[in-house]
């Protein structure tokens, strides 16, 4: 099995931390373990969070247009980070328990 490794534009999952289970879109790769990670709401690109490679699931995916960009230098904005997200954010959300207070 092949490990995968963090790349520009790459979706994660963090495991570990008060956003554990938060789904993020990786901003850039910092050396020594680390990444910086955005998610267009919370963590915007302006200000991103540095987490540890070790603290995140790596997903296969990757945002390919969102990507491009970052790497170029054009500008990305934080809504279509958001919208890029949104279905993985979503998916995580458990609907609340009828009867259930």
């Amino acid at each position: 099995m092949q490990k995968i490794q963090p790349v520009v534009g790459g979706v994660c999952k963090s495991t570990q931390g008060r956003d554990a289970g938060k789904y993020y879109l990786i901003k850039e790769v910092l050396p020594e373990g680390y990444v910086l990670v955005a998610d267009g709401d919370g963590k915007k690109l302006a200000a991103p969070k540095k987490k540890s490679i070790k603290h995140l699931h790596l997903l296969p995916e990757r945002v390919d247009t969102i990507g491009d960009k970052l790497i170029s230098g054009a500008r990305v904005f934080d809504s279509e980070v958001y919208s890029a997200l949104k279905n993985y954010n979503a998916a995580d959300v458990t609907p609340p328990q009828e009867g259930a207070e």
